[in-house]
């Protein structure tokens, strides 16, 4: 039997992973992947369109090609990966640039990990602590497309024909409050968010024509009382921001909001329950080290266990985005 050769390759590589963010990000500030969308499929091709030497164009393009970013045809020009061709080119309804860029304030932070490792955790909220809504429209920009995508997902999987009013919990932007109220006339829903994220989330309600069915209401969901007479709770994509004590006792507090039949989807990046992955998750609650709050990354069980102690019935976890959000619901009991 041959013996397994073992090399520093795999380590290598994954020291060297911010190099590979670095290209992705500046092609896509440079507007590469429009670029080739539009027909530019060679290095002097892209270089006269986004504006940098022949030099420079090669060098990117070979890097995002060796990252399977772009590729190549039986005549050698360049074309974007199909995921890139739908998520990457400005201008088009999936474009994803400003979430791709989200992070990438962090950067500098990451490098003195090590450091923020070794302080204690400091807030619930973290980083939003003091919240301003420049920020928070900031933030938004960058999450909304991804939220609009991921809120028509949710009303596609789920009926909501016989529901009448929605909570949407951390709501940010109103996505999936918008989404919702445009496929069902009948429901309300109400955005509860910190006061600068409901200021932000009332102007993309208004810009949706939405202002007759959603409201944006300004409060800390950990600790503020909620909306009354709910009978769906939503919960998305903010899960690795706070600990499990606090995640345990927000799905109670929901729990105790909603009325009798009435159902909570807890929509979050989820650990495998042996910890053992998906990477995305993980690298959301080592973040929080960095945001210096209680967050962390929590396993599908944890969040069952979460809504099971609360007093949900057939709680159940869901496949949500495969690799990256687990959707969890369960219904209050007595309806």
């Amino acid at each position: 039997m041959k013996k397994e050769r073992i090399d520093t390759v795999r380590l290598q590589n994954l020291a060297m992973g911010f190099w590979q963010s670095a290209s992705l990000m500046s092609a896509i500030e440079l507007g590469l992947f429009t670029a080739v969308s539009k027909g530019a499929g060679t290095a002097t091709e892209i270089s006269a369109t986004i504006g940098i030497s022949k030099r420079n164009a090669d060098r990117l393009a070979t890097v995002c090609h060796a990252m399977d970013l772009l590729r190549t045809g039986t005549d050698g020009r360049y074309h974007n990966a199909s995921d890139v061709e739908k998520f990457l080119v400005k201008g088009e309804a999936g474009y994803a640039g400003p979430w791709m860029l989200f992070t990438k304030p962090r950067w500098e932070k990451f490098g003195g990990l090590t450091e923020y490792l070794r302080r204690p955790e400091e807030t619930i909220l973290g980083q939003y602590e003091g919240l301003t809504v420049d920020a928070a429209r900031k933030m938004h920009e960058a999450t909304y497309s991804v939220g609009m995508g991921a809120a028509r997902r949710f009303v596609r999987q789920v009926d909501l024909s016989k529901r009448k009013k929605i909570i949407d919990l951390g709501g940010g932007s109103g996505a999936y409050s918008i989404t919702a109220a445009k496929a069902h006339p009948h429901i309300e829903a109400v955005v509860f968010d910190l006061p600068p994220v409901a200021e932000v989330a009332r102007e993309y309600i208004i810009e949706h024509g939405a202002a007759s069915q959603v409201s944006a209401i300004g409060g800390d969901f950990t600790a503020d009382g909620f909306p009354t007479d709910c009978d769906v709770a939503i919960m998305a994509s903010n899960l690795p921001l706070y600990s499990q004590e606090i995640i345990a006792q927000v799905i109670r507090r929901t729990f105790e909001a909603l009325v009798t039949g009435g159902e909570m989807h807890l929509i979050g990046e989820t650990l495998h329950d042996d910890r053992s992955g998906p990477i995305g998750p993980a690298l959301w609650g080592l973040a929080e080290a960095i945001n210096g709050s209680t967050g962390m990354a929590h396993t599908e069980a944890d969040c069952i266990s979460y809504f099971e102690v609360a007093g949900f019935e057939s709680v159940t976890a869901y496949e949500f985005i495969p690799g990256t959000l687990s959707r969890i619901v369960g219904t209050k009991p007595g309806g």
